[in-house]
């Protein structure tokens, strides 16, 4: 475990555009042996959630990121194991406006600071993220870096702004290999207490697991597995989970989907959305800002019933390349993005959005039945 900053320690946060920002240094203690360790840079997205920080730290989707929270106050009912997305934080780093001094909840065993510093994760407090957000918001997610500039294993501004402008961000990387499971493993019900399912670790959430192990017996295998070795396993239907980055730097993914399509029903969420949209030869964009809140408005056009929603990806399914196999079926109500679809004549369908809701609202969370429906009617 890394120490977590004992002191206050001046930083700086310099976007790809040259941007800077001053603030204070807060998770793990800088290393004070070797200043460019204490440098921490991904492209800078903005979360709008009012609570769940533990959750969106600890969810594998943001790896290659800075995750910004637009939430003024961070910190403010500490954490507890309990609500962690992962085994770990794969974020490369968090930006706040102010991390809460104190924490109050009957439920909280830490608080946020040393948290970070035990996922070995840096960041920045005292952020005017008012302004950082507006940048974000009028010119897209852009790369950007920040480390101390006081004290031991300070850097010097111009060697953050140099990071931030050597910085990739999460174009043409693929992040999925870096969180994958090694090795598969079960959870759920007890095999034969229910339909067995196998599902695709592609940043896989733990809540997603727990409502899916609800009413299935669960086998999470690495994102390389291929469709050959899912189907000499006889499920009863295969699931898509969420995860980072860019969809088409996972071609192993989208073509052990189109394999799989026909055989055993298929579900998926978030970048599982993204691989079935490929798998039927579908194209993808990448958005401006992305969608990353809990508070995204999605039209079930199935239902015509308007839910609100939980979000996190930069890259969406483009509507009209999938038309002629597929029929959308959610819409985000904010700027019409495809948020879901239903292949046509098979048991497949995926949504943009994250009906586990963790953090966030608990509406779209009939999806899972819908999904245990399509399992109790599928014919091996």
């Amino acid at each position: 475990m890394t120490n977590p900053i004992s002191q206050p320690t001046a930083g700086a946060l310099v976007l790809a555009d040259g941007s800077v920002f001053e603030g204070e240094m807060i998770g793990a203690a800088p290393d004070a042996a070797n200043p460019e360790a204490n440098l921490a840079s991904g492209e800078v997205v903005f979360n709008t959630a009012l609570s769940g920080y533990q959750e969106v730290i600890t969810d594998p989707s943001y790896a290659g990121q800075i995750i910004t929270f637009t939430y003024p106050h961070i910190g403010n009912y500490g954490i507890t194991p309990l609500d962690n997305e992962s085994r770990g934080g794969f974020a490369r780093g968090v930006i706040v406006r102010d991390l809460a001094r104190r924490h109050s909840s009957w439920r909280a065993e830490g608080d946020l600071g040393s948290f970070l510093a035990s996922l070995g994760l840096t960041g920045i407090a005292g952020i005017d993220t008012r302004r950082l957000t507006r940048i974000i918001r009028d010119n897209g997610a852009i790369p950007g870096a920040f480390g101390p500039t006081e004290g031991p294993g300070a850097l010097d501004e111009a060697a953050i702004k140099q990071q931030a402008a050597d910085e990739p961000g999460t174009d043409g990387i693929d992040l999925v290999a870096q969180v994958t499971t090694p090795e598969a493993y079960t959870a759920g019900l007890d095999r034969g207490a229910g339909p067995y399912v196998v599902a695709y670790d592609f940043g896989i959430k733990s809540t997603i697991v727990d409502h899916l192990g609800r009413f299935a017996s669960l086998e999470v295998v690495p994102a390389s597995t291929s469709a050959a070795d899912v189907l000499a396993r006889e499920p009863d239907g295969v699931f898509l989970s969420n995860g980072p980055g860019d969809p088409t730097m996972v071609p192993y993914g989208s073509a052990a989907i189109a394999e799989l399509i026909g055989s055993v029903p298929v579900f998926g969420i978030c970048l599982g959305h993204q691989l079935l949209s490929l798998a039927i030869n579908g194209e993808i964009e990448k958005l401006p800002f992305g969608h990353h809140g809990a508070n995204h408005p999605v039209m079930d056009k199935t239902t015509g019933k308007v839910e609100i929603t939980s979000q996190n990806h930069n890259f969406a399914t483009v509507a009209d390349t999938v038309a002629d196999v597929a029929d959308v079926t959610h819409v985000n109500l904010n700027d019409g993005v495809c948020e879901g679809i239903s292949v046509r004549g098979e048991r497949a369908f995926s949504v943009q959005h994250h009906p586990e809701a963790s953090p966030g609202p608990h509406d779209s969370a009939y999806l899972f039945d819908r999904f245990a429906d399509l399992l109790s009617g599928s014919n091996k």
